[in-house]
């Protein structure tokens, strides 16, 4: 039982402006004191990048009640780390990245600004979720996903989370979800990502685009596959990359 609200810090790579955060702020309002630090525009992929090469600014959009909206000049990741330096008067109980327009889930993750909110969270030592909608329109419907929202929010805060770890949380397009899968991240990579183009006035250029490839197709215990059987795809992330199956190996060669 919580003895006042809780008190969240919400960021994305959307922008401050996207339906999703706007949302995702509407939703959990009611149940919890709110801090938003998010990019003044989009940021998507920037994943964990911060910046160094030039000063960052932050202007205060809303205050009210409860809830401070604030757009940042920086990255995902910016915002983070300036929101959990510049308000430190009350302690976050949860950090959350989200929602995202597009899926985050697979390798995805690994581009994800959203989930860079989640990491830097997790990395400073608070519990960290990242929400993501497999829609990428700036008219997806975000309803169906409100009980969630609210029931993993408590649920993070009331359960807590191992150090260095995060929770990536992926919605399949959908206007109701068949349950919950707690599942790992599925194996695929992209492939084909660079097209080339002609501009009319002359001179080449390129454009980022891309197929996923599914490695583990026949998988049934992936985020792609709970996604794709029209589950919420609950992905426990850790921050540790040290590939423990190495160690002994290596020991050994070197």
């Amino acid at each position: 039982m919580f003895t006042m609200r809780p008190y969240l810090l919400i960021s994305n790579d959307d922008g401050v402006d996207a339906p999703g955060i706007n949302f995702l702020i509407e939703a959990l309002r009611p149940y919890a004191d709110i801090l938003v630090m998010a990019p003044d525009s989009a940021r998507s992929g920037f994943s964990c990048s911060i910046t160094s090469s030039r000063p960052l600014t932050y202007k205060v959009l809303r205050q009210e009640e409860g809830l401070t909206v604030c757009a940042c000049s920086g990255t995902p990741t910016d915002c983070v780390k300036m929101a959990l330096n510049l308000f430190n008067d009350r302690k976050f109980d949860l950090v959350i990245g989200g929602i995202n327009h597009g899926d985050n889930s697979s390798v995805n993750a690994h581009y994800s600004g959203t989930m860079g909110v989640a990491t830097e969270g997790a990395l400073q030592g608070y519990p960290a979720v990242a929400f993501s909608l497999c829609d990428h329109s700036m008219d997806a419907n975000f309803e169906p996903l409100r009980p969630y929202l609210v029931d993993f929010m408590f649920k993070a805060i009331a359960v807590g989370l191992p150090e260095f770890t995060c929770l990536n949380i992926n919605f399949p397009k959908a206007d109701k979800f068949k349950g919950i899968k707690v599942c790992r991240m599925a194996h695929s990579r992209w492939q084909n990502e660079v097209e080339h183009r002609t501009h009319p006035y002359g001179g080449d250029y390129y454009w980022l685009v891309g197929d996923c490839k599914e490695l583990e197709p026949e998988a049934t215990d992936t985020d792609r596959w709970a996604l794709a059987h029209n589950y919420v795809a609950v992905t426990p992330t850790q921050l540790d990359v040290t590939a423990r199956e190495l160690v002994d190996v290596l020991r050994e060669v070197l």
